[in-house]
């Protein structure tokens, strides 16, 4: 993934699934990244920024999130570095509460295109923010725990840190 925006913060911590990697901009919270997750992005030029205060906000939720005293987060997020497509896939996440799942399938469908699971898929699989838009809660037809950019014992932890394995 190449970001639009010329001005990438970044700063990582430690979680009990492994390091996270966080990128801001001037809009919001623009990435979060297990470490050596699938589509890692291009860091070129980022600057490392620990109290950035989107950055800081991630940490804190994040950190209440794992240690099992939030199962929804509020901030400020932005979505805009993907395409149209991938950015609807991404706000339809976001509705998803915690302790829920749905399937690709079901996620076409609410997007109004049901044949578009594939799609669907590919958009979900490069959700540039982990965790906070909740792509872990997309399951195969079958229920089954199919694909996840930061791995599937990532997402099992996830799901059962949230109560919906």
């Amino acid at each position: 993934m190449k970001f639009k925006s010329k001005l990438i913060y970044t700063s990582h911590i430690d979680t009990p699934l492994g390091g996270i990697t966080m990128a801001a901009t001037d809009q919001g919270l623009a990435g979060v990244w297990f470490d050596q997750q699938r589509h890692w992005p291009d860091t070129t030029g980022w600057i490392a920024k620990d109290d950035h205060p989107a950055l800081v906000e991630a940490a804190a939720q994040l950190h209440d999130y794992f240690a099992g005293k939030r199962d929804h987060f509020d901030m400020k997020l932005d979505l805009s570095h993907g395409t149209a497509f991938q950015q609807s896939v991404w706000q339809q996440l976001l509705t998803i509460p915690a302790g829920a799942t749905l399937t690709y399938g079901t996620l076409s469908a609410k997007l109004g295109n049901p044949t578009a699971v594939r799609a669907v898929g590919a958009a979900v699989g490069r959700n540039p923010i982990s965790v906070i838009v909740p792509c872990h809660r997309v399951l195969g037809a079958d229920g089954s725990l199919t694909g996840y950019a930061g791995g599937l014992e990532r997402k099992t932890a996830l799901l059962e840190l949230e109560g919906a394995l």
